[in-house]
């Protein structure tokens, strides 16, 4: 189960601890986007941070309707008390979770400033 906190700007959000190559984790918070079907987002200053490994280059239209072109770096996450391998797309704006990382869970939010973010197997 993994608990998270829906801020003022009324986004639900969770830590996440990715692990760099050299096994140092980072924690970060990151905003669940259910509109992302991508595993997560980070801006260039913690691909940087943590060294992830580029894998490639893609592109995807985003909700304004914009196509961009995105670099997309391996990466570890710690979900569940568990590491798995996920794809992290490079973008400036806050880190985002997206739905292939939720896949396969329940998601509830107690949409409220404070409330309470919920994913469970």
């Amino acid at each position: 189960m993994i608990e998270g906190i829906v801020n003022a700007a009324l986004e639900a959000t969770v830590a996440l601890s990715v692990r760099a190559p050299d096994g140092q984790p980072l924690v970060i918070e990151a905003v669940i986007d259910t509109g992302f079907d991508g595993f997560l987002t980070l801006p260039h200053s913690r691909v940087s941070e943590l060294g992830l490994p580029y894998r490639t280059r893609t592109s995807a239209t985003l909700a304004n309707g914009v196509e961009d072109d995105f670099n997309v770096y391996d990466a570890e996450v710690i979900w569940d008390d568990q590491t798995i391998d996920v794809l992290a797309d490079e973008a400036e704006t806050v880190p985002l979770v997206g739905m292939a990382l939720l896949e396969g869970r329940k998601l509830q939010i107690d949409v409220r400033d404070g409330g309470r973010v919920l994913i469970e197997p």
